[in-house]
């Protein structure tokens, strides 16, 4: 799910994310950095996971839920799911948050 978020904000991205609930992660193998909320204490998966794309007018998130991690030797891939009730549900969630923080 992407959203696209326009103007100025009281806070930077990395912040936002933080006020929604969802904590730095720097992937090990290639360092990207992006954002993650666990649905379970304690349980890496299942996750929701969040990349930011900054934008000359804003920003732009994209969510998606892990479900798991890759189980087969030498994939980056994984179950995700991009459109699913519950991806679009936490995404109204994170839009509200993001929302009143608009400057």
């Amino acid at each position: 799910m992407r959203m696209q978020f326009q103007g100025q904000f009281q806070m930077i991205p990395r912040q936002l994310m933080r006020r929604a609930g969802y904590a730095e992660f720097i992937d090990p193998r290639t360092r990207k950095v992006s954002y993650v909320r666990r649905l379970q204490p304690g349980r890496f998966y299942p996750r929701f996971h969040v990349y930011i794309d900054d934008r000359d007018d804003g920003f732009v998130v994209n969510l998606h839920l892990d479900q798991k991690q890759a189980s087969y030797k030498g994939c980056n891939m994984h179950s995700g799911e991009y459109d699913s009730e519950v991806v679009m549900t936490e995404g109204e969630r994170v839009r509200q948050v993001i929302g009143t923080m608009k400057a």
